[in-house]
């Protein structure tokens, strides 16, 4: 990212992203690969096994801006969800410079899966959870917390007002028996082309980029 922060919209402020770093780097595709969080995630779904849907690594730049609330699966062309992801900061990570904040329980609420992160989702979606009264939740973490969120809970992130920058490393985790559906948005396509381009609708996701982890 070149421009300068001042020139980015909403989502270019909130974070630099790079995918599927375990495709590139040994000591990476160990680190993805780990079956203590793959056995995590499985037992959280309640599910047989787990298979990588793919790894996001996620820079909140010094100066960057907040994330706004969202649910992932908006993005994602999975037939169900049995989805989890694990949230890994590289450092220790106060409340200034943006840790990930969650809204307990939201996975019941549906109105705002419809909307991509944008300055509509921050508003719409933090109206609707207050007025249905979830809960905030927002703590600082330690250097070694790993925090796992499902596919539907709404979460967002404050800006990073420090001069260093937030590195956060997050492995998607889907069941080893999720299927394809056909897309409902372009961003879904979008994922359904790079993140498992040769799987197909109504078929378990059984490609080479997204190996079974657990199970």
């Amino acid at each position: 990212m070149h421009l300068p922060m001042e020139q980015r919209d909403t989502y270019g402020k909130a974070f630099l992203q790079i995918m599927n770093l375990w495709t590139k780097d040994e000591a990476i595709k160990q680190f993805v690969f780990n079956k203590r969080l793959a056995q995590i995630a499985t037992e959280l779904m309640g599910v047989e096994g787990v298979r990588l849907y793919h790894d996001q690594a996620l820079f909140k730049e010094p100066g960057g801006g907040f994330t706004p609330w969202h649910a992932d699966q908006y993005y994602w062309p999975l037939a169900n969800d049995n989805t989890v992801t694990a949230w890994i900061p590289m450092q220790h990570t106060p409340l200034e410079m943006g840790p990930l904040e969650f809204s307990a329980k939201s996975h019941q609420l549906v109105a705002g899966r419809h909307l991509k992160i944008s300055d509509d989702s921050e508003q719409f979606i933090h109206d609707k959870l207050r007025l249905n009264h979830f809960e905030h939740i927002v703590e600082p973490f330690e250097l070694g917390e790993v925090s796992f969120h499902s596919g539907w809970i709404f979460h967002r992130a404050g800006a990073n007002t420090t001069d260093d920058m937030r590195q956060v490393m997050t492995v998607i985790y889907m069941d080893k028996d999720m299927r394809l559906k056909a897309p409902e948005n372009q961003n879904q396509q979008n994922d359904w082309d790079t993140w498992c381009p040769s799987a197909t609708v109504g078929e378990i996701i059984n490609t080479p980029i997204n190996p079974v982890l657990y199970g």
